[in-house]
């Protein structure tokens, strides 16, 4: 990829990164008027509306799916990826009620990180002995990296950072861990944005009672409510399509490490919107987790394309949650997997089942898939090219 052809999804990236930290900036703000709670609560419901907006059909039916198949489990881990998703943004709103926006993010980028080490580590066995021996460094010196990052936070801010607001930034950073996790397991079970927008509404509805009770009802002032309707816009909506497009136009992997710069963005969006000061060391420290951060994707990323060359590195970054796959419109096929269809392939509604690798895929004359398939029908039934058969009841 050539570096003009990286110019705009870098922009797309940046941007991205810049509404999400501007979100909690004015959120940041508003803590003088309403407690956290109140303000996460708002943030969410306004949100969830949005996509259900968007997205509210195939919502729709993906609901009626789960109830039809009676998919417990599907419908469990949906719902754990709502809860750790509610959690993660009450989490974050408490840390930035207590410290600075950058030092918060930073904590908090830790969850993703240790997602992407752990990995990492974990693919370190894998492959020839070389390869295993570079990943095995990559993934310890991004761990050292990143422990030598919070040390450099805790040992010049100890004397006046609240350990309550560190602990909240690393609640939050945990439930982004899980955040990642549900999020990948629910879009490989549900279509489009279904899985996000259910989870959205899940979260909304898991913080609405402590924010009701600490806010009301002051909170349902006309006000209070379009600025939870714009931050909403800015830390969830703008940001999930900004971040679309860069995924549709570069790796993963490589999405992930761009996704690095999160903390410096909010260190800077912390100084121009809350006049929030670092010092050299806490600004050392936020470079050494980002720095981190994309070492880590960047290595996750390649043990990736060792292993599955045409797949993209899934766990590879902290914005996992935002894969093209689960927004209307975009099929669940790779951007490097839009050519003809092989000869022999079966493909049934999503309705029915989710897509299943099998033996034999990606051979001309032994593909077998069973998924969403591109322009088709809902419930048709395609075998070969050309050939249909009655609707799948």
């Amino acid at each position: 990829m050539g570096v003009r052809a990286q110019v705009l999804p870098a922009g797309l990236v940046l941007a991205g990164a810049v509404s999400v930290q501007s979100g909690a900036g004015i959120a940041d703000r508003l803590f003088g008027q309403l407690p956290p709670a109140s303000v996460t609560t708002l943030r969410l419901w306004s949100a969830a509306l949005i996509l259900l907006i968007v997205a509210g059909r195939g919502t729709a039916r993906a609901v009626a799916g789960l109830a039809a198949r009676h998919a417990w489990t599907d419908s469990i881990i949906t719902l754990t990826f709502g809860i750790a998703l509610g959690f993660m943004n009450f989490a974050i709103y408490q840390a930035f009620a207590r410290i600075p926006l950058g030092i918060a993010v930073t904590i908090e980028f830790l969850g993703p990180l240790t997602v992407t080490v752990t990995g990492t580590l974990r693919g370190s066995a894998a492959g020839p002995p070389r390869g295993r021996r570079h990943r095995l460094a990559a993934g310890l010196g991004c761990a050292a990296l990143a422990a030598a990052g919070v040390a450099l936070l805790a040992g010049t801010t100890g004397g006046r950072l609240n350990w309550a607001g560190v602990a909240w930034a690393a609640a939050a950073g945990t439930a982004w861990a899980g955040y990642i996790l549900g999020s990948k397991a629910a879009g490989q079970r549900l279509p489009g944005a279904s899985g996000l927008v259910i989870a959205m509404c899940v979260a909304a509805v898991a913080v609405t009672a402590p924010g009701v009770i600490a806010g009301a009802p002051k909170m349902f002032h006309p006000s209070f409510l379009a600025a939870g309707a714009g931050i909403g816009l800015l830390s969830s909506v703008i940001p999930y399509w900004l971040e679309l497009e860069a995924l549709r136009r570069i790796p993963t992997s490589l999405f992930a490490v761009w996704m690095s710069v999160q903390p410096a963005v909010a260190a800077l969006i912390g100084l121009a919107v809350l006049a929030q000061r670092l010092s050299p060391a806490e600004w050392a420290g936020i470079c050494c987790v980002a720095a981190a951060s994309a070492g880590a994707a960047a290595s996750a990323g390649a043990a990736g394309n060792a292993h599955a060359p045409d797949e993209p590195a899934g766990d590879a970054g902290a914005s996992a949650g935002t894969d093209g796959s689960r927004w209307p419109g975009f099929a669940r096929r790779g951007r490097h997997d839009l050519g003809p269809r092989p000869r022999a392939e079966l493909r049934q509604d999503v309705r029915d089942v989710s897509p299943h690798r099998v033996a034999g895929q990606g051979k001309p004359d032994g593909d077998l898939r069973i998924g969403p398939a591109v322009g088709d029908e809902p419930g048709d039934l395609r075998l070969g090219r050309g050939q249909r058969l009655p609707p799948v009841s």
